[in-house]
């Protein structure tokens, strides 16, 4: 088993969402703010990225309806 204390922790990449442009980070160490979205749907579609919170949030909700 790996010990985490191991590795040094990865910096927060910096993004920019595929639909809108906007820039936010994402902490590769799992304290992302998607993983406090209930939403974890769309996947991202063929080239693209992670979405921001808002796309996140306006694609989820037209995947519901």
């Amino acid at each position: 088993m790996t010990n985490p204390k191991e590795f040094p922790l990865q910096q927060a990449r910096s993004l920019t969402c595929s639909r809108c442009g906007a820039e936010f980070g994402c902490d590769l160490s799992g304290n992302c703010w998607c993983a406090e979205e209930t939403a974890r749907l769309p996947m991202p579609v063929k080239g693209e990225d992670c979405l921001c919170r808002e796309c996140l949030r306006k694609a989820a909700a037209q995947a519901v309806s």
